[in-house]
């Protein structure tokens, strides 16, 4: 199969959205793209730069076709690529009318639908009655800004059905970003989720102090929670080590371009959750998938201590210092 058989749709204009329609235009003549508003719509257009995001990006409008109708890009596109915070899904979504069941929808969304505690793809399996055919997931190790640079970078894309994940894939490979599938759509979600979690959890330890020494072994430990989580999520002969998982969490739990590891520094300086979500200008999925994650505990009786650190410090406003040096004492 080869992508250019397929009408190619885009959901979102974050970061990472716009970091995908950078890599999209090296390979796709056209483009479907749902923005949230007008303002977005009208500066792409004139200005060929998304306002808000990835403002150095520069994008060719005659190559985009560019809508806030969601209705009338899910209807054009075949393959649909949807990247958009876990937080605002429910909203937009809201006005669709025109059924998911004939498309291919991408997640890549790392976070959990607040209220539901489901994963986005779980939430579009019970709300929109996709099945697994018609889902997959493209998850990193890759941030929006050194994409934004062209600097090299790698995906992994999930997908049940081989020829469809190297399709997808298809869409993705250019000069500067490499591409590998996978049959793992649920541990590549997960992964994704959990890893900004461990973020929140280093960028809390940067902000109270604690040194790199200390930062190597919390990633340590977090890679064998996220391996005991994806082990009871669904039980797979997966390679922990690979960059879909290892490689993912470490470069959000080490690099300042990640927004996780931003919002996880500012609480341990002193900031309140509340003060913290309203400076930064990007959501921190962790945040909210701290919550979702944490109610595993008892459902799968799985051992999550950092998840539990993050847990306590955020929702029941723990004191950070008490909680990391308590956590200290139970990793190895």
């Amino acid at each position: 199969m080869q992508q250019d058989h397929y009408r190619i749709g885009l959901i979102g204009n974050g970061s990472w959205a716009t970091a995908i329609a950078k890599i999209l235009s090296k390979n796709i003549e056209t483009i479907n793209w749902w923005v949230k508003d007008e303002f977005v719509k009208e500066n792409l257009i004139r200005t060929k730069h998304n306002p808000t995001y990835l403002t150095d990006v520069e994008f060719n409008p005659d190559q985009f076709n560019i809508s806030t109708d969601i209705n009338e890009v899910v209807f054009n596109s075949d393959i649909i690529f949807f990247v958009v915070p876990s937080i605002f899904v429910e909203k937009c979504l809201e006005p669709l009318n025109v059924g998911f069941r004939d498309k291919i929808v991408i997640t890549s969304i790392k976070g959990i639908i607040p209220e539901h505690y489901q994963t986005v793809n779980d939430f579009l399996k019970k709300h929109h009655n996709l099945s697994d055919d018609n889902l997959a997931v493209v998850s990193g190790p890759c941030h929006a800004e050194e994409v934004a640079l062209e600097r090299l970078s790698y995906l992994t894309v999930a997908h049940q059905d081989t020829a469809i994940a190297e399709t997808i894939a298809n869409c993705l490979r250019c000069d500067f970003i490499q591409v590998k599938t996978t049959h793992d759509v649920t541990g590549t979600e997960y992964g994704a989720i959990l890893k900004n979690i461990f973020a929140i959890a280093a960028g809390i330890a940067h902000g109270l102090g604690y040194g790199d020494n200390f930062h190597a072994v919390l990633m340590s430990n977090a890679i064998r929670e996220m391996e005991r989580v994806l082990d009871v999520v669904d039980p797979l002969d997966r390679n922990i080590n690979e960059s879909a998982y290892l490689g993912d969490l470490l470069v959000t739990g080490y690099s300042f371009f990640s927004r996780n590891r931003m919002f996880g520094n500012m609480i341990g300086k002193g900031y309140t959750v509340k003060s913290a979500i309203l400076e930064m200008n990007m959501v921190a999925e962790g945040y909210y998938a701290t919550k979702g994650v944490y109610e595993l505990k008892d459902q799968y009786r799985v051992r999550i201590p950092i998840i539990a650190a993050v847990y306590k410090i955020l929702y029941l406003k723990k004191n950070p210092k008490k909680v990391m040096d308590k956590l200290t004492k139970k990793l190895d």
